[in-house]
Parts: structure tokens; sequence; C-alpha cells
């Protein structure tokens, strides 16, 4: 399995044993949590090795939310980048207690633009449907990041999409 890491986060995947562990040894399966879910879609687009299976764990959606949220957001960033990372860990993390300071990893404004600017394109998704490729989304219904029952709505129309109502962005 090839896993791609959410925005300021690495090394987080044992976090997803319950979603990702039957997966571990198959090279055939893609998956990505957060931020890591855009990567995971634009691999699973441009290789061209096998792939059977990708796994969205609570993808960064964000076509709901204005140009006015996005350019706060990035006006934050650029004003306080450790603090601004700080609160969205901790947002990321509730209201499970764990925290995700052991797998916090280097951040850039440029992949906080991609998170919140992402457009994820239906024929991009279409494209992975038509390749045979079974996709898995998972959203937590108290996900404090994203808003997860929209997200929910727009994934499973092309994917077998389950969401967790008492779980966070961490789907704990």
């Amino acid at each position: 399995m090839i896993f791609f890491s959410g925005f300021s986060l690495r090394n987080e995947q044992e976090l997803f044993v319950e979603y990702l562990d039957r997966y571990h040894d198959n090279p055939y399966v893609i998956a990505g949590f957060s931020y890591g879910a855009i990567k995971a879609l634009e691999y699973t687009l441009q290789t061209g090795r096998r792939i059977d299976k990708l796994i969205l764990l609570s993808p960064a959606w964000f076509k709901n939310k204005s140009r006015a949220f996005v350019k706060t957001q990035l006006i934050h960033y650029k004003k306080e980048p450790d603090r601004y990372v700080e609160t969205f860990l901790k947002n990321a993390s509730d209201p499970s207690p764990l925290g995700l300071e052991p797998y916090k990893g280097p951040s850039k404004i440029e992949e906080l633009e991609e998170l919140l600017t992402y457009p994820w394109p239906e024929e991009k998704l279409q494209i992975v449907v038509d390749k045979k490729i079974d996709i898995e989304t998972y959203l937590g219904g108290r996900d404090r990041i994203i808003d997860a029952a929209a997200a929910h709505d727009f994934f499973k129309n092309f994917s077998t999409s389950y969401l967790f109502k008492p779980f966070g962005h961490l789907l704990r």
C-alpha cells in the first residue's frame, strides 16, 4: 500500500490501522488522509501502475467554502504559521483526545492553498471509476475541518462512502 499524509503531518497512517491494516502488504492499494487524499487521487490518475483500490480518509473537501474563507485561512497561516498549524491539528484531532504532535511534519503555504482550493473534479473521479478502481471514502460526522455531510453527499456518487457520525477528522 502507498499512503499519502495529511497537511503538516507525516507517518500518521498508523492512526488508521482499523481502515488500512488489511491492505498493509497490498501494493495495489493507494490511500490518503485529508490533504493526502488529494495526492492519492492525483497519483492514481497519473501512475501507470495497476491500482485496485483508492481509500480516501477524511478527504480535504472544501468545495462549499467561499473565496473569502480561503483567503482568510491563508492570511492567518502567513501571519503565524506555527500557531495556524497547531490550531489546525487540534481541530483535526477533535473530539478524540489523541494529539497529533508526534506526527507533525513540515508545512508549506502552497500545500495549504491546494488543500483549500482543490476542486475535486467529478471527471477525475469518474475516470477512476471507469478504470474499475474501487474507491472507499471514510468521513467523520463531527469533523471540525470539513463539512463531512456535504462531502459524503458528493463522494457517495463515486465511491462507497461511510459517514461515522460520532467521529471527527481522525475517524475516532
